[in-house]
C-alpha cells in the first residue's frame, strides 16, 4: 500500500530551497565584495580571495558527509544543526575584525554549508512521488541556477547600499535574519523522521568521510591557488589526490562486501540509471558557468571600472533567462528527457559565443548593454540545462541514499566550478596579457574556454541520448530497488 503524500510537502520545500539558496548565494555574491573588504580590513588581495576559496574548499568538503548524515540520522535534525551552524558563522564572519578572523569564519561556514545543502535533495525523495518529484528536483535546479546568477547583482545592491568600506559586512549579516526565520520555519513544517537506535560507528563510514575529504581538499587546494599564482608550489597534490581517491574507491568496495554501511556507495554510478552520466554532464558544464560570473566582474570592475552595482545588474538578463527556463524545463523533463539537454547546452554555446563576439566588437562605454542580449539567450539555456539535469540524476536513486547521492551531485558541480573559475580567470589574464592589457580580449579567451566546456558537457549528454539510457521521471520507481534490496 502506497503511503499518502505529506501535506506538508510543498511548504517543506519551499524552506528547504530558500536556504539552498542563501548558501549557493554565497559562493557568488562575495566576488563583488572583495574590494570592499580589502577596503574595509586593509588586506592584501591574496588574503581576501581565500574569503571565497576557502568557503568553496569547505563546502565542498561535507557535502558527501553531510549527505550521509542525513541519510542516517535523520534530515530535519541536520538540517536545523547545520542552518544554526550557518547562522553564526555568517554573524561572525559580519563582524570579522581582520582578515584572518574573517577567513575562518569563511571556511567554518562553508563546512555547514555543506552540509546544509544535501539534506533539500533526501527530502524531496522522502516526500515526494513519480511526476510530483519530476517538479521538485526541477525547483532545485533552478535554485542552483538562478542563486548563482543574482548573486553579484545583489551583493552589488547591498555594497551600494553600506558603502564601500562597511558594505562587504551587510553581505554576511543579511544571512542571519533569513536564516532564524527558516529556522522557526523548518521547525514547524519540516517532517519529523522516526527516532531509531543506529549504530554510529557501524552507519557512519568515518574512514570513508576522511579519505574522500583528503581527497577533495587536495584537488581544490591547489586549484584554488591559481589567481594567487601559487600553484607551482601546490601542484604535487593533484597526484596526491588520485592516490586518495583511489584508495576511497577501494575503501568504499571492501566496506560495502562486508555488510557495513558506506559513505557513498559506487553502485550508484553503474546500477541507477541516468545518476553517473548526470553527475558528469553537471561537473563539466558547472566548470565552463560558474566561473563566467567571475570573469564578467573581473572585466567591468577592474577592466572597465564599472561598480560593484553596475557590475551586477549586467548579468541580470541571465538570471531572469535562467529564472524561467528552470520552471519551463522542469516540467518538460518527464517527456523529453535527455533531449532537453542536448538543446539546452546548444543555446548556451550560441550565448556564449554571442557574449564573445560582444566583447569584442562592441565599443567599451557600451558594451555593458549590448551583452545583456546574448547573456539573456546563455541563461535560457543554463537554466534548461541545470534544472532537468538535477531531475534526470536524482530520480532513480534509492531513497535511504538520496543524501549522499545530492552531495555527491554538488561535490562534482563545486570542483567543476572551482577547477572551471581556475582555468577561466588564467585565461583572461593570459588574453588580457597576450593583447598588450586588453580586457575585452581577455573576456573573449574566457568565454571561448567557457564555451569549449560547454562542448564537451554537449557530447557527453548527446552520448546518452544515443545510448537510450535517458531516465523518465513517469516511469515506475519500484525499479530502483536494485541497491537498496527492497
Amino acid at each position: 500500500m502506497v503511503a499518502e503524500p505529506d501535506p506538508r510537502r510543498w511548504r517543506a520545500l519551499t524552506v528547504t530551497l530558500g536556504v539552498g539558496f542563501m548558501t549557493l548565494l554565497d559562493v557568488s555574491i562575495v566576488n563583488v565584495a572583495l574590494p570592499s573588504m580589502q577596503t574595509g580590513l586593509q588586506a592584501g588581495a591574496g588574503a581576501v580571495q581565500w574569503v571565497v576559496s576557502g568557503y568553496a574548499l569547505t563546502f565542498g568538503l561535507t557535502l558527501v558527509a553531510g549527505g550521509r548524515l542525513g541519510d542516517a540520522l535523520g534530515r530535519r535534525r541536520i538540517f536545523m544543526l547545520a542552518l544554526a551552524g550557518f547562522v553564526l558563522t555568517s554573524a561572525l564572519a559580519g563582524a570579522a575584525p581582520s582578515i584572518e578572523l574573517l577567513v575562518l569564519a569563511r571556511l567554518l561556514q562553508g563546512a555547514t554549508a555543506g552540509m546544509l545543502t544535501p539534506q533539500s535533495s533526501g527530502l524531496i525523495q522522502n516526500l515526494f512521488r513519480g511526476a510530483e518529484r519530476g517538479k521538485a528536483f526541477g525547483l532545485m535546479g533552478a535554485t542552483i541556477g538562478i542563486s548563482t546568477a543574482v548573486g553579484p547583482v545583489l551583493g552589488g545592491l547591498i555594497i551600494a547600499a553600506f558603502g564601500a568600506e562597511s558594505g562587504w559586512r551587510w553581505v554576511f549579516y543579511v544571512n542571519v535574519p533569513i536564516g532564524v526565520v527558516a529556522l522557526v520555519l523548518a521547525a514547524r513544517v519540516l517532517p519529523k523522521e522516526d527516532r531509531r537506535r543506529i549504530h554510529v560507528r557501524s552507519e557512519i563510514d568515518f574512514a570513508g568521510a576522511a579519505l574522500l575529504g583528503a581527497a577533495v581538499v587536495a584537488l581544490l587546494f591547489p586549484v584554488v591557488q591559481v589567481e594567487s599564482g601559487k600553484l607551482g608550489q601546490w601542484w604535487w597534490l593533484f597526484p596526491v589526490a588520485v592516490v586518495l581517491g583511489v584508495v576511497f574507491v577501494r575503501w568504499e568496495k571492501r566496506t560495502v562486501e562486508h555488510g557495513r554501511s558506506p559513505l557513498l556507495d559506487l553502485r550508484l554510478f553503474t546500477t541507477t540509471r541516468g545518476f553517473a552520466s548526470g553527475v558528469s554532464i553537471g561537473t563539466v558544464y558547472f566548470s565552463g558557468f560558474a566561473g563566467i560570473f567571475v570573469v564578467l566582474a573581473m572585466f567591468f570592475q577592474t577592466g572597465l571600472h564599472y561598480t560593484a552595482l553596475q557590475s551586477g545588474l549586467v548579468v541580470t538578463s541571465f538570471a531572469l533567462g535562467s529564472a524561467v527556463s528552470s520552471a519551463v524545463a522542469g516540467r518538460l523533463v518527464a517527456r523529453w528527457g535527455r533531449r532537453i539537454t542536448v538543446a539546452a547546452l546548444s543555446v548556451v554555446t550560441l550565448g556564449l559565443t554571442g557574449s564573445a563576439v560582444v566583447v569584442l566588437v562592441v565599443p567599451t562605454d557600451v558594451v555593458g548593454f549590448w551583452i545583456a542580449i546574448p547573456l539573456l539567450v546563455a541563461g535560457v539555456g543554463g537554466g534548461a540545462v541545470i534544472s532537468p539535469n538535477v531531475t534526470m540524476t536524482l530520480e532513480n536513486v534509492p531513497t535511504h541514499m538520496a543524501g549522499a547521492a545530492g552531495g555527491a551531485l554538488q561535490t562534482g558541480q563545486r570542483i567543476g566550478t572551482a577547477v572551471g573559475t581556475a582555468l577561466m580567470v588564467a585565461a583572461y589574464h593570459a588574453g588580457t596579457n597576450a593583447a598588450e592589457d586588453s580586457p575585452p580580449a581577455g573576456a573573449a579567451v574566457a568565454f571561448g574556454t567557457a564555451m569549449l566546456a560547454t562542448l564537451i558537457a554537449l557530447g557527453l549528454a548527446i552520448r546518452e541520448l544515443r545510448s537510450g539510457k535517458t531516465c523518465n521521471v513517469d516511469e515506475n520507481l519500484s525499479q530502483q530497488s536494485v541497491i537498496s534490496g527492497q
